[in-house]
This record gives C-alpha cells, structure tokens and sequence, in this order.
C-alpha cells in the first residue's frame, strides 16, 4: 500500500496584515492590522498560498482595539466558543494586554514596542508553535527576531523575511521576565559583543533582535535582489555593521535571496472604483484625462487636462525618500515647464511637509502644487491621475509605489537603487523598451535631469507616448503581481523543505 505524504504546514508569523483569505476561518475578513507594507506582502503571500492548496497558518498579535470596531458583535462575544467549535482555523492569535489596547501596530516609543514584541513571541513561542506543529515557520522583521532561534532549537527549517532594518536589543533578564525561556535558546542569538556564557551574558549583554533572526535562521531574504547585494557590498553605510555580517555570512553560505514584493492587486485601474473614471490600457489616455480634471478641481489646481502631472507617493522623511533633492529643484522645474503648467500632488505625510509649503507659499504656487495628509483613495486617484511619479530615494529596500504607478499608466522618476533598480528600466523609445526614468547619481541634478528625461518623453506625439503607455501598462500588469511573489517563496520553502509544498 502506497504511504500518504502529507502537505508541509507552513507557519507564517507577523504582526501586520491587510485582509486574509475568508476560507481560512470566520475571523479572516475582521482581522487587519497595517503599518506599513509588511501588512500588505504578508497578506497576499498568505492568500496565494492558500488559494494554491498549501498547508498555511498565521500568527498575529490579538490587537482587540484595532480589530474590534470590524468583527461582529456575535463574534466577539462567542470568541472562546467559536475556537472550540473551530478546531481548523488556521488564524492563531495571541493573546496579551499589552496589545489588547494599542491603537497602532507600532508605538513611538521603543519600549513599547520592545514589550509588545515580546509578548508577541511568547504567545507564539509557548502555545502557538505547539499547537500548529508546522514543518516550517516565516518570521518577518525584528518583532519576531527570536523565533528562529527557537525553531532551530526545535529542528524546524526557518525563513527569516528583512523588510525594514529597524531593530530593537533586550538583555536575556528582560526577555526572561517577560515570559520567555531565553535560557532554553540562548547560544542562538546575537549580543551586542561576544558572549561566553549564560551568567556572563544575561544581564549586561543585550540581544539584538533582527542580527538575531538572521544569525539563527535557517535561510534568510531581503524584499529585492539589489537590496541584498547592496547591504553587503557595503554601499549603505546607515545599515549597522553586525546586521551587514550576518547577512554577509548567510549570503556566503548560498542562504539569502532577495524576493521582491508585489503590489495588492486592487490596484488596477479598470476595476478600482476610487478613479473618478476607471480604464484599461485600452483606453487610458480618456482615462487619465478624466481623472487628472477632476483631481485638478478638487485640490484647487489649474484645470488643464494636457498639463503635466507629477505625484509624490512616499512618506516625506528626509532619511530615505530624498525629499531635499526636489526641495532644492522645485521652483526651477516648475518654472521650467510654466507653459505647460506642470504641476506636483502630494499626498503624503512626514516631517519633511513643512518645507515643501513654505516653497509653495514663498513663489506663489499654490494653483500648481497640492499638499495632502495621506488618504488611501486619495492616493489612489493620484495614480489614475498623474503622468509620472517622483521616487528620488536614497535607498530602497523594495518600494511598491513605482510598481503600482506604471499599471495605471504613471511611469515612475526615480534613483537607481534598491528594489527599484529591479523594477524600473529606463525608457527607450527607439528599442520600446523600459518603464520609466532612471538617475544614478543622487543628487539634485540627477533628480532634474529625470524629470527632463521624463519630459521629453510627455512632449512626444500622442501616438508614441499611447503606443508606449500601453504597452507598458500591459506589461507591468503581468510582471507585478501577487502570483509571482508567491511562487517565488514556494521555490524558497520547497528548496527548504527538499519536498513539495503543493501535493
């Protein structure tokens, strides 16, 4: 008689997602919790997964004041019976006060985080892990930076997924108070120095969180290739050094990859209904229009459908988005183009604002240059909108703004890093090939330089710039999108697993 293989069970561990999949339980569809990307990649991975048959299960913090307002009232009354009747949920979520109120999945203040994310991990730790038995576990970011310690004290194989290289350190008599076994793994971490024993290194030798989750799993990757090489060629002198050596070690130890992210794939303009106008590659150029006119007249702006259209679609942090190369060349670009009443949008958030308004203010551009809070449907309106949008980044360790922009039609203006360098070619209208405007140089006049590069592009006659447009548009429909990123991880967990992870 032929022996069953039974599916690998995959342990997915975050502590921010966007929507899971409704199969895989009656609380999939309340469960959202975002900061950032994360959210996002995690729950398409999730969703791919599932749809493709796998084995998958989910760890999550029990955030009950973010998840309350959207879980039914008879759900949250019968929360404890409905998991008894449920035995098959395959949503674990841990259960702590110190997430219970929170009303951000991250804190201002690292101790905060510090004591969310370990009692995070605890839960995960001592009853989910147990309960799940999984073949495999993905932890993702320093909130779950000790895990893959444990799994490798378990013999269980461990994905560790970098999608920020923010990190946090706790000494081993925290991490102990907190509920976890430290003890148990503790040869397993990464200190801040060298340890040599438990009595030595419990209380004055912190654990760094992230160092750690590399150090201990078992395969580790960046959301982009370039990123990856990037870091350990040594180019991003911000990235600490410990973190720069264990991903050095893994990389030499053929144990890391990059994976890009892909975007939700809500976002597609002939389906999105926050357009004003919806549209496909078909008809983009009436499309586009439409929506450009109508986002002119809600934030003031001069009302020219043929004008062209920039959009800001990052946070304005003076660290990685490369806010003072426009800031030093945006009077200049809009004079430039004055004629052609070139205009900018913003719609973002970010202590670097306040600088952009005083720009405007002082040169009287108040008809040319919108500045907005961050609104998803307003930022979605902005893609269906704008003609090109503006990605001067210093780094990137993926970035999805410039993959979701030219699948409506906006072709990015962006620095040659990161997981842009790996989603963005440079267009050439001879050879009709690439998908936007590369600098390498990073700085202002690289920046300027882009934009007349993508200006030259918009003065074409509209039967070059339809052709490309379209084409493009097609093309990055096909190349970002969910069922890419997800096979990409299946390859990772099989060659990890050595065995299939579909059956």
């Amino acid at each position: 008689m032929k022996k069953t293989i039974e599916k690998p069970r995959v342990l997915i561990i975050t502590p921010e997602v966007t929507y899971l999949p409704k199969g895989m339980g009656d609380r999939a569809s309340h469960l959202v919790a975002k900061a950032g990307g994360l959210a996002d990649v995690s729950a398409a991975l999730i969703s791919a997964l599932f749809e493709q048959g796998a084995d998958v299960h989910v760890a999550l913090p029990d955030y009950r004041a973010i998840f309350v307002d959207s879980v039914p009232l008879s759900i949250r009354k019968s929360r404890k019976k409905m998991r008894e009747k449920m035995p098959e949920d395959r949503i674990h979520l841990a259960e702590d006060r110190a997430f219970y109120y929170v009303n951000n999945v991250y804190s201002s203040y690292a101790w905060e985080n510090i004591k969310v994310s370990l009692a995070f991990q605890r839960e995960v730790i001592n009853n989910i892990i147990p309960k799940v038995r999984p073949d495999l576990i993905h932890c993702n970011d320093w909130m779950t930076g000790l895990i893959p310690a444990v799994a490798r004290r378990m013999g269980i194989p461990c994905l560790f997924t970098i999608h920020n290289i923010f990190t946090l350190k706790a000494t081993l008599s925290y991490i102990e108070d907190r509920g976890i076994d430290a003890a148990y793994f503790w040869y397993n971490l990464f200190y801040e120095r060298m340890s040599y024993n438990y009595e030595e290194t419990r209380d004055s030798n912190a654990v760094d969180l992230i160092a750690s989750g590399i150090f201990a799993s078992h395969f580790v990757n960046t959301v982009s290739p370039t990123f990856l090489t990037e870091i350990v060629s040594g180019r991003h002198g911000f990235v600490e050094a410990p973190l720069r050596q264990e991903l050095t070690n893994k990389w030499n130890a053929e144990c890391a990859a990059g994976i890009l992210n892909a975007p939700d794939p809500s976002f597609e303009p002939s389906t999105d209904n926050e357009l004003r106008q919806r549209y496909s590659c078909q008809d983009h150029v009436s499309g586009k229009k439409a929506n450009k006119v109508f986002l002119q007249n809600f934030m003031g702006l001069i009302r020219d459908d043929n004008a062209p259209v920039f959009f800001w679609p990052s946070r304005l942090d003076t660290v990685q988005k490369g806010c003072r190369l426009l800031a030093d060349i945006m009077y200049s670009v809009i004079s430039t183009y004055w004629n052609q009443n070139l205009q900018m949008i913003f719609v973002a958030n970010g202590e670097f604002r306040v600088h952009f308004e005083n720009i405007v203010r002082f040169h009287g551009l108040e008809n040319r240059v919108a500045m907005c809070d961050f609104d998803e449907k307003l930022a979605r309106m902005a893609y269906g909108a704008s003609d090109f949008i503006l990605m001067p980044s210093l780094f990137e360790p993926c970035g999805l703004p410039q993959m979701i922009a030219p699948i409506y039609g906006s072709l990015p203006v962006a620095h040659n890093t990161g997981g842009i360098h790996d989603t963005i070619e440079h267009l050439s209208i001879e050879r009709s090939t690439g998908n936007g405007f590369l600098f390498d140089i990073y700085d202002s006049k690289g920046l300027f330089w882009a934009i007349q590069e993508a200006m030259t592009f918009f003065n074409q006659p509209s039967d070059v710039k339809e052709r490309e447009i379209t084409r493009i548009m097609k093309e990055s429909k096909k190349r970002f999108n969910h069922a890419v990123t997800a096979r990409n991880y299946i390859d990772l967990y099989e060659k990890m697993l050595k065995r299939p992870l579909i059956i």
